[in-house]
């Protein structure tokens, strides 16, 4: 079976944000089905390409919203007014539609694609008219939008997230309903997209990493918490503002609290112990040397690949309800927590106790091999006759 996974972001084997990191994980479950995958659309600016094997690079393009200059995200929002599509989507559209059907003729036959997220389909949707498809939903899309239009500061912003709401439903909507199944990264996107039927859809467990993590080892211990991420992406903001607003006065003084990733310009707080470090060059051993990993997601959809790797870590952690999600089964250390009051608290107890690692190996092999027997359902699902299939 021959596949071509649609994609805004080529994995490079530098893996810079989780969504990159879920399209390496997915792509190797694809892999270990036995199928051939050609990959097709952008890397990052600067990026390697010449090594990659099976790949199809349309260009260099960087798709942050938050690293454009004024002009460009004008531009960006005029053309996407002018032409009816998404914000997020026009960003894509840097290569003419026939450039791209003719770049996609160098990967030769193939049976169907696999659409990864709704932004590369939203760019270039008649692309994928007449085959057979695969939907790999990473976020129910239009649920963020209307979430981030709720958290907006101003009235101009919250129209544009609404007008990116009511797009991205209607497109979402096309995709599933074309797809001969659809993967979601949690169970209630399913029902989110109207694909709650076992025989339309499934749930991918994902993992952050392609071999096992190692047993629990010693670890030197530099401050009571650490986070991490991409804090620009609006529904991470959102945890980022009620942790520092709602949780950070309820932590005591002498509470050491490190964030590392980008964040937005003018953000502070008053909390002595909290500190922005910006970007870190090792993550894992940046989470590593904390006592406990707050997991605050508040907002969104999909999954939260750093709860997945925290649990793989076998790290003692705090998270809410949201955090959660996509998630099964909860490591022994791993508290819930909704509350402002209850979340800081159990943040001071798990520090002051050096609450135990576990070992997270167990974590990380019930996740692959789910992820192996949902991916097998979904190809199956395609309904392609092995005879007639391109190997």
């Amino acid at each position: 079976m021959h596949l071509v996974f649609a994609t805004s972001l080529v994995p490079d084997g530098e893996p810079a944000t989780g969504y990159e990191i879920a399209n390496a994980v997915i792509l190797d479950a694809l892999w270990r089905s036995g199928a051939r995958v050609t990959v097709l659309g952008y890397t990052w600016p600067g990026r390697r390409t010449d090594g990659l094997q099976d790949t199809i690079v349309l260009g260099e393009l960087d798709v942050r919203t938050d690293a454009a200059s004024t002009v460009q995200k004008l531009k960006w929002l005029a053309r996407a007014v002018r032409e009816g599509m998404t914000f997020s989507s026009v960003k894509l559209r840097a290569t003419p539609l026939e450039s791209v059907r003719e770049a996609l003729g160098r990967a030769g036959p193939f049976d169907a694609f696999v659409i990864n997220a709704v932004q590369f389909a939203g760019a270039f949707e008649g692309l994928f008219a007449g085959k057979r498809s695969i939907f790999v939903a990473h976020n129910v899309e239009h649920r963020s939008a209307e979430e981030n239009a709720a958290a907006a500061d101003g009235a101009f912003q919250r129209l544009l997230y609404l007008r990116e709401a009511r797009l991205l439903k209607t497109l979402e909507e096309r995709l599933c309903r074309q797809a001969r199944f659809v993967f979601t990264l949690a169970d209630a996107d399913r029902d989110a997209l109207g694909v709650g039927g076992d025989d339309r859809s499934a749930v991918l467990p994902l993992v952050t990493r392609t071999t096992p993590p190692p047993p629990p080892s010693p670890r030197r211990i530099d401050c009571d918490a650490a986070l991490i991420g991409t804090w620009t992406w609006q529904p991470n903001r959102i945890g980022l503002d009620w942790f520092l607003g709602d949780v950070a006065p309820l932590l005591p003084p002498d509470f050491t609290v490190r964030i590392a990733g980008q964040v937005p310009a003018g953000m502070a707080t008053a909390h002595p112990g909290i500190q922005f470090v910006g970007r870190v060059p090792d993550a894992n051993a940046f989470v590593r040397g904390a006592a406990v990993v707050p997991l605050v997601s508040r907002a969104g959809t999909g999954v939260q690949l750093k709860t997945i790797e925290t649990f793989e870590n076998g790290l003692p952690s705090v998270a809410t309800t949201r955090s959660l999600r996509g998630i099964e089964h909860l490591p022994a250390n791993c508290i819930v927590a909704d509350e402002p009051r209850a979340f800081a608290d159990a943040l001071v107890r798990a520090a002051r106790t050096r609450a135990a690692d576990v070992d997270g190996r167990g974590f990380h092999r019930a996740q692959t091999a789910a992820l192996d027997r949902q991916v097998a359902r979904g190809l199956a699902a395609l309904g392609i006759p092995a005879e007639r299939a391109y190997a």
